[in-house]
Formats: structure tokens, C-alpha cells, sequence
């Protein structure tokens, strides 16, 4: 192993996968009470986590990696002059990318020769699993640090993610409703189709059902496959969800048949609860990201 890989807990991994593949996560934190922060992934499991907020209509927030987190976090493998690489959460969203940005420089003060490479992924959740995946089979492969860090930033923007969500309740109270404003209002009960990429959210279609929302994500995700230029040979493939693991399954399934494709098994995600104060129970959708061509 030539460098470490470490992401915020925004790529949302599960923790089989963090330790098989010997990932570093620096975890958001979690608050329902607005005092008492909990890191995310201790504490409160997922199910207990969107059955409070299912049963409860809790609505929860979170707050980002703090710098001494990424310094605490960076501090060892730089005094055993291990290389890091550092992906987070798009910037646009989250000002984790700043957080492990000045803890770079921290540490470069006291550690000048220390190799530490941060990227803004420019994504999110299921997208930002796979981004994390391609560098862990870049790291695997013998990968240089110096060409890893070039070809994920070659790839980064291909990243996309294809999503529904329960209603727009909880992206309207954490104030990530942006560009969906327009369609808000007080019709809490639509449920969108969301793309995000590059940071950026458009509204891909509206449905009134919960089926016809699943059936508009997967139209959504074949109509980009169908233009020219876009293969989906290229393209690695996962599903995540919120709460609803049974339905993600079925989900999952009608994706793969839809398109002729296989998700990855390798990359273990779950919509987590940083996430999810921002999605609701219910998100549901697929991530996608160009293969990288060195692997």
C-alpha cells in the first residue's frame, strides 16, 4: 500500500467495507435536540435513527467534520510517512472540503514534507461511494499517489446521482431545497426525481406516487444512457436507500434489467444519517461513475 484513503462519512460506506478495503472515515455529526451532537455511526444506528424520525417526525441535523478532526485524523499516517489522499463531500454543499483543507496546512507547518492530497469530489452519497472505490482499486493496483490524484480528478465529474425522496418535508427544512424551490410551495406530497452533479441539483420530473417517482428515476437514468457518447460499459453502478432496504432490493433488480447491467457488490452503501436529515427516510435512487481506464 503506497498512500491512505480517507473520506468523510458523506460517501456513506458501510462499515464492512471501510475495514475490508482499509478506508479512513472522518464521520459527520448528528444532532436531534440542537445540544447534544453525536458522531455519525455511533450512538444510533440507521434503523433507530429514521424509525425516530418515521415514528417521531423528528427532524435532525448535522454538523460538519470539524478541522481538528481531519488533524487528528491525518496525524499518524503523516508521522509514518504514509501519503493521504482526502475526498469529501461536494464543497457545495458541506464545508467539510475547507475543514480538511486548513487542517492540510496545519500540518504541513509542523510535517513540511508530509504528502497530502485533498479533493473535492464534487459529490455525494452513492456517487461519492463509487469515487472512494475507484481509488481504493487505483491504490490496490500499485497506482502511484501522484497518477491517483490526477485520475480521480479526471473522473470525478462523470459522477451522477438518480434519486427520489418521500416527499420534499426534509429538504425544505434543512434548507436544501435550491433550484427545487420553485416547485415546492406547500405540496409537501410530490415526490421529485433528483440528479445531482457537480454539486449541482436539477429536477429530472415529478410524480404523485411513490411508484410512478421510482419508475421516473430509472426513465431518467435510461434516457441519459441512450445519448450519444454515454455508455453505461463505462460507468460503475450502485443503489442506495434511506430506510426502506426491502424495496431498494426490488429496486435494484428492475435497474439492472432495465439497463443490462450489475451493480457493484463490492460497494457496500446505505443512505446515512447525515444524509439522511437532508433526504427523509425514504431516498431512494442510483449513483453512477465513469470506470477509471488505469484499472
Amino acid at each position: 500500500m503506497n498512500f491512505q484513503i480517507i473520506s468523510d462519512g458523506a460517501c456513506d460506506l458501510l462499515k464492512d467495507y471501510i475495514t475490508e478495503h482499509n478506508v479512513t472515515i472522518v464521520p459527520f455529526y448528528v444532532t436531534f435536540d440542537g445540544k447534544s451532537y453525536l458522531k455519525e455511526g455511533e450512538g444510533i444506528d440507521h434503523d433507530a435513527f429514521y424509525l425516530k424520525m418515521i415514528n417521531e417526525h423528528a427532524v435532525p441535523k448535522t454538523s460538519l467534520p470539524s478541522i481538528q478532526d481531519y488533524v487528528d485524523t491525518f496525524t499518524p499516517f503523516v508521522q509514518d510517512n504514509m501519503p493521504i489522499i482526502c475526498t469529501t463531500i461536494s464543497a457545495k454543499f458541506s464545508g467539510s472540503y475547507n475543514s480538511a483543507l486548513t487542517a492540510k496546512d496545519m500540518i504541513k507547518e509542523k510535517y513540511p514534507d508530509a504528502q497530502i492530497a485533498i479533493i473535492d469530489s464534487t459529490l455525494n452519497t452513492a456517487s461519492q461511494a463509487l469515487f472512494v472505490n475507484e481509488a481504493v482499486k487505483l491504490r490496490d493496483a500499485g497506482i502511484s499517489f501522484e497518477d491517483t490524484v490526477r485520475e480521480l480528478e479526471n473522473i470525478k465529474g462523470s459522477g451522477k446521482i438518480f434519486f427520489t425522496v418521500g416527499s420534499l418535508e426534509y429538504l425544505i427544512k434543512n434548507g436544501r431545497i435550491g433550484k427545487l424551490a420553485v416547485i415546492a410551495g406547500d405540496k409537501l406530497g410530490i415526490r421529485p426525481t433528483i440528479i445531482m452533479q457537480n454539486g449541482d441539483i436539477s429536477l429530472g420530473g415529478i410524480s404523485r406516487s411513490r411508484k410512478k417517482s421510482l419508475s421516473s428515476v430509472l426513465s431518467c437514468i435510461d434516457s441519459f444512457f441512450k445519448k450519444p457518447g454515454n455508455n453505461k460499459e463505462d460507468f460503475n453502478f450502485v443503489t442506495a436507500c434511506g430506510y426502506n432496504y426491502e424495496e431498494a432490493v426490488g429496486f435494484r433488480k428492475q435497474l439492472e434489467n432495465l439497463l443490462g447491467i450489475k451493480c457493484d457488490d463490492t460497494v457496500k452503501v446505505r443512505i446515512g444519517t447525515a444524509i439522511g436529515c437532508h433526504t427523509g427516510p425514504y431516498a431512494l435512487g442510483v449513483g453512477i461513475l465513469r470506470k477509471s481506464r488505469l484499472v
